[in-house]
């Protein structure tokens, strides 16, 4: 018998519709994924025999042959767990078949069969929403995450659950309204003492969303300083709130039962990070640290520590607002409109600038500092601020 379930892959951030079809016959028994699965989703088989029968629920004896359409589409993640499970009781006729595929699903099934949160529910459930569908199956720790894509979420916590909601035995709890959770508190720009000119420059930056460069000895307070930019800044209105809340959805960085992020992302990566980690990509095309900080802030702290190349990459979003990524497996645009905040010593030895020390740089170490960053890349700094050591009085 053939069974048919929806669920939703991730192509960047945008959500594409995928056929779970389960096919059961006689046969010596054996349970094949096909479809294009990754590693995470091809090891369902392990994960989905064993939920079904923690749920007291027979596995099909026969042949068992999942997939997941369109099969050209590369499938990767766990999330895939619960459409499996359903589609292959529903195949052996332990579930009704007439209106699986009015709801779509989405988790990862443990051991046991309780029901676990995966990363990229909202996409999922806009996805959902888009197809007509008229509700999503999920974990209890998503539904506050999927209810924010206007479509009815069904938190269920076990795989019986799922199982008796769809044999009409079980009506889920509701979910609270999304809107119910606190912004994030930033440091306070009232805690700094003295640093009036950078204080002015943060409080101009905030109001033109501009890109702010500090330059200036260790020890003067550039860090700190550049901290505390984002609690300046206004609260992000419902469709940015909407739009950030996706790209973190997508990179699992939301909390359980959270809802909008309203406080403007500030991500500030070690100056060590890759150029895929800073732009996006890697084996997943993933977002980086530059879409992470849409509609907020990036701090890239001792900015001529960093890679040139992770720096050169920067140079498309901070003119385009989009980062655009290809990969033979396939290509992605993640939005990527984030204000640039940077701090940096005026020489390696970081005495340069400072009275009461004395630089002993070079001229070629000066040089080969200032190679560091291209001039296309400073060009891009609206503001530039020398940060000088501030008098104990202050």
């Amino acid at each position: 018998m053939l069974a048919r379930a929806v669920t939703h892959a991730l192509v960047g951030l945008e959500p594409r519709r995928v056929e779970v079809e389960a096919h059961v016959h006689d046969g010596v028994p054996a349970f094949a994924i096909v479809g294009l699965p990754d590693r995470a989703c091809a090891e369902a088989r392990t994960r989905v025999r064993s939920g079904i029968s923690s749920a007291e629920l027979d596995f099909p004896r026969g042949r068992v042959t999942v997939n997941l359409a369109p099969a050209g589409l590369r499938k990767e993640g766990s999330g895939y767990d619960l459409p499996i499970a359903l589609a292959v009781l529903a195949a052996s006729r332990q579930l009704p078949q007439e209106e699986l595929s009015r709801h779509a699903a989405v988790g990862e099934l443990g051991l046991d069969g309780r029901l676990r949160r995966v990363g990229g529910v909202l996409a999922v459930a806009e996805g959902a929403r888009r197809l007509g569908l008229e509700r999503l199956l999920c974990p209890p720790e998503s539904a506050q995450e999927a209810a924010l894509a206007g479509i009815r979420p069904v938190p269920v916590r076990h795989l019986a659950e799922a199982v008796a909601y769809r044999r009409g035995e079980l009506e889920p709890d509701g979910v609270p309204p999304p809107d119910a959770v606190e912004p994030a508190a930033h440091p306070d720009l009232v805690d700094v003492r003295g640093q009036e000119r950078a204080r002015r420059a943060l409080e101009i930056a905030a109001a033109g969303r501009q890109n702010l460069l500090l330059a200036g000895p260790p020890g003067t307070g550039k860090t700190m300083l550049a901290r505390r930019l984002p609690g300046i800044l206004p609260l992000l209105d419902a469709d940015a709130a909407l739009e950030v809340t996706r790209i973190h959805s997508v990179a699992g960085l939301l909390g359980p039962e959270q809802g909008l992020l309203r406080t403007p992302p500030f991500r500030a990566p070690h100056h060590s990070a890759s150029t895929a980690a800073i732009v996006g990509g890697g084996p997943g095309i993933r977002p980086g640290e530059a879409s992470l900080a849409h509609r907020g802030v990036l701090l890239l702290d001792e900015l001529a520590e960093f890679a040139r190349p992770a720096l050169e990459a920067l140079r498309q979003p901070l003119e385009d607002g989009v980062v655009s990524i290809a990969r033979a497996a396939g290509s992605a645009i993640f939005p990527a409109r984030f204000q640039l905040v940077a701090t940096m010593n005026l020489c390696p030895c970081g005495a340069r600038g400072d009275p009461g020390a004395s630089c002993t740089c070079t001229a070629q170490r000066l040089a080969a500092y200032r190679a560091k960053l291209s001039r296309a890349l400073l060009d891009r700094f609206d503001l530039v601020v020398a940060v000088p050591r501030p008098r104990a009085a202050e």
